[in-house]
């Protein structure tokens, strides 16, 4: 596998991604490229600043274009993480319709995410983005425990209604309540999971709601309604950060990632 050194912005021109955060006497190069000048005096360093070495992340290719991101909202929430919290990392493509040995020996399971830290291989996003959060907690993405399950039915209900094929089963209801609550929340706590700071709960969201604009919008030409708003104003929020779109599936991707459920 070929290894090119490049800035997030040019994923697209890789194997294998390297984002690089290093330190450099009082300038600081962060892993999106943006360079910041220390103050001389009172100034602290994130752990996250000193690590030099990517941590190995070993995601879904793309379906449509050879060594791209493929489409796992997972993967993207683990690689959110690492891009807001300013960490270097290696993505390793894996063909998931064609699972390379060196893939199956350490994720006998194959399945992605998988990252290695502490020289063990760790799967689940959940288990992931947690361990992170422990290793290098600046800056601090944790949710209060009150918040952390905002929003976190919406998915599920989204998959039943993508999949449904009879318009009177309740399942397009379901998915609207749920939205409905959530925008309610956003109301009264927004404009995000945690008032106006981006944390884990956000970067667990955000990748699931994306894949349901594109794919309820393709199979079922199906949208948010506009009196969602504050559902809507979250979305293009967290659509637009340059951390998701560094780290987002293409739009191809996503369709063909849902065809099989949908044509099942």
């Amino acid at each position: 596998m070929s290894t090119v050194k490049i800035t997030p912005s040019a994923a697209s021109l890789t194997t294998t991604i390297k984002h690089l955060a290093s330190i450099h006497n009082t300038t600081i190069f962060t892993s999106n490229s943006t360079k910041f000048r220390a103050p001389r005096r009172g100034f602290t360093v994130s752990m996250a600043a000193f690590v030099h070495t990517p941590l190995e992340v070993c995601v879904k290719q793309s379906i449509t274009i050879p060594n791209k991101l493929g489409d796992c909202p997972f993967t993207q929430r683990v690689l959110l993480t690492l891009e807001e919290k300013h960490l270097p990392y290696d993505m390793k493509f894996v063909d998931l319709s064609n699972k390379p040995d060196w893939f199956l020996k350490i994720s006998p399971e194959g399945k992605v995410p998988l990252i290695k830290l502490d020289e063990k291989w760790v799967p689940d996003s959940d288990v992931i983005t947690q361990a992170l959060e422990e290793k290098y907690p600046d800056p601090p993405l944790t949710t209060p425990p009150e918040k952390a399950s905002v929003g976190s039915k919406i998915f599920p209900k989204f998959v039943a209604f993508l999949k449904s094929k009879d318009s009177s089963d309740g399942t397009e209801q379901a998915l609207l309540d749920e939205l409905t609550a959530f925008n309610d929340y956003l109301k009264d706590n927004g404009p995000l999971i945690n008032g106006n700071e981006v944390s884990a709960a956000d970067l667990s969201l955000g990748p699931k709601l994306y894949h349901l604009e594109i794919a309820l919008g393709y199979y079922k030409n199906w949208s948010i309604p506009d009196s969602l708003s504050y559902a809507k104003s979250y979305m293009k929020s967290i659509f637009s950060r340059e951390t998701f779109i560094n780290t987002r599936a293409l739009k191809e991707d996503v369709i063909e990632g849902w065809r099989p459920k949908v044509m099942g």
